[in-house]
């Protein structure tokens, strides 16, 4: 694909694919376990009677990547206003659906005006789910994102295209762990190594570490003992179909 290289060619693109998208979000929040509150709700693309998201990137071809990111942009903030969100909205992004940052993000902009969310409380995922053909195009993006007062999140890392030369590249604000690192960390002192060495390296680049994928109590402790203080996962609460999800005091609890 020939990224175009002014806005109006950019704004071409959108004619590319008028396909409507029948979708609806889904919310999982990512608890910060040190104040006991939700640090973001990750909003994913479901199905409009709540079909899974591989459901759905079934019926996305190449040629319909721009508007599908845009549309999930624009009804993720949407359906987050509408349901009173308080806090940060994550937001899933296909790095190589954006062409001109510039431009490519003034239908987040108009719906973010539009809701009255303040642009502070977004924050925008690299997923793993396309391989970065262009990293020095991803900084771009990213720096673009920060002008604006977006967080961003290298998502799933330490599987698929989330490399550690991804996140050198990038340099996001957030770099979240995959399950596959945290899946039985209590019990396995390599999973426990890397993700120390992670964190050590998270604290000296300034950059935020969340655990996804957390399904047990004791990867919970397990990711607690090791200094991980933001967690992600169904121990918490499983998505919420254009709801947002309440976390148990008492789970926290029992993590301490």
């Amino acid at each position: 694909m020939t990224r175009p290289t002014t806005p109006d060619a950019c704004l071409a693109c959108q004619g590319s694919s008028r396909k409507v998208f029948a979708i609806s979000t889904a919310f999982q929040p990512i608890v910060d376990i040190s104040t006991r509150e939700i640090f973001a709700y990750e909003a994913l693309v479901r199905g409009p009677e709540g079909q899974s998201a591989p459901w759905v990137l079934a019926q996305v071809g190449p040629e319909d990547l721009y508007a599908f990111d845009q549309q999930c942009r624009v009804t993720a903030i949407h359906a987050a206003a509408r349901l009173g969100i308080a806090t940060r909205l994550s937001i899933n992004f296909m790095p190589n659906a954006v062409y001109t940052p510039s431009t490519c993000i003034q239908a987040t902009l108009r719906a973010a005006r539009d809701t009255g969310m303040p642009l502070d409380r977004l924050m925008f995922e690299v997923t793993e789910h396309e391989k970065v053909v262009d990293q020095a195009h991803v900084r771009h993006i990213i720096d673009a994102y920060r002008a604006h007062g977006f967080m961003t999140a290298l998502d799933d890392y330490g599987v698929g295209h989330a490399t550690a030369q991804l996140l050198v590249a990038i340099r996001p604000d957030i770099l979240k762990l995959d399950m596959a690192l945290v899946r039985g960390v209590q019990d396995d002192p390599w999973r426990q190594a890397l993700i120390r060495a992670h964190f050590a390296f998270a604290r000296e680049t300034g950059t935020l570490v969340i655990a996804e994928g957390i399904e047990t109590l004791p990867e919970a402790r397990a990711l607690a003992q090791l200094g991980v203080t933001l967690m992600q996962g169904y121990y918490f609460a499983r998505p919420g179909l254009e709801t947002l999800p309440v976390v148990s005091d008492h789970l926290i609890d029992q993590i301490s």
